[in-house]
């Protein structure tokens, strides 16, 4: 398939980007790896009539830590999330789920920010970052805000970044808590069917609704001192999760209960 016809606008800067998306308002899309947003204008699913290229924003890439977080600039590669030191020893999760993106060719290409900002629940990093109780930080011409995980995916492919903000980091507790990441595909490089992050107490869930969700069930019952099987029992509850060429809603809520038991497990719950 071939996108729609579309202005490309290379961004030099911060100010240039936000000019950028003021002028061109609803109608412009950001650009950065491609890898989420390509596929979907390949579609026709979206068709902007611009595209902000921010790839070469200065000082939007990098992964340092920050007291007793973790920061990843938005415009970090997955490839260096995957095989960051820093991110093994600090925040193993994240690693381990940077590695299960897609193919080596997405890897390479795709940012950790536009993951995140274009707010599919199928994707790996959100979920995970979910249950790492992650914060974002968006930019726009008026300052920076932050935003936890839990109010920045809003619905289907919407976040809350508003049109003239742009996602410039994300902020990662490091807690040293037992994690593990686990997902079903239909292919090693798709999109998750269903996809478990378990951090510690957190337990979140792909794929299972319009957006990550908390298995806040799950997890009352483990409070309460039910055993592992029995509380996954528990994934499906207050889902909405939908049928499709992949997977039927019956068959997503079977692999929820299945993924959050082998989770937990392998997490050492």
């Amino acid at each position: 398939m071939i996108p729609a016809p579309f202005t490309y606008v290379k961004a030099r800067t911060m100010t240039e980007a936000h000019e950028a998306l003021a002028t061109h308002g609803d109608e412009a899309k950001l650009l950065a790896g491609g890898h989420s947003l390509i596929p979907l204008m390949k579609l026709r699913l979206a068709t902007p009539s611009v595209l902000v290229d921010i790839a070469s924003l200065p000082g939007l890439s990098g992964i340092r830590q920050e007291g007793n977080e973790l920061v990843v600039g938005a415009l970090t590669r997955h490839v260096l999330v995957e095989r960051s030191p820093e991110v093994h020893r600090l925040v193993p999760l994240l690693a381990h789920t940077a590695a299960l993106v897609g193919d080596p060719q997405v890897r390479n290409r795709g940012t950790i920010g536009g993951s995140v900002a274009h707010g599919d629940s199928a994707s790996d990093l959100p979920v995970a970052l979910l249950a790492l109780g992650a914060t974002f930080v968006a930019t726009g011409p008026s300052g920076s805000r932050t935003i936890t995980a839990k109010d920045f995916f809003v619905g289907f492919w919407q976040t809350a970044l508003q049109p003239n903000e742009i996602l410039t980091e994300i902020r990662v507790p490091i807690t040293g808590a037992a994690s593990n990441y686990q997902k079903f595909t239909v292919r090693s490089q798709d999109w998750a069917v269903v996809s478990v992050a378990v951090a510690g107490d957190a337990i979140a869930l792909g794929a299972m609704g319009e957006i990550p969700l908390r298995a806040t069930a799950v997890e009352a019952a483990l409070r309460n001192g039910a055993a592992v099987r029995e509380a996954a029992q528990l994934a499906d509850s207050d889902t909405s999760p939908s049928s499709d060429i992949r997977a039927s809603a019956d068959y997503r809520r079977h692999l929820a209960r299945v993924l959050t038991e082998d989770a937990l497990v392998a997490a050492g719950r």
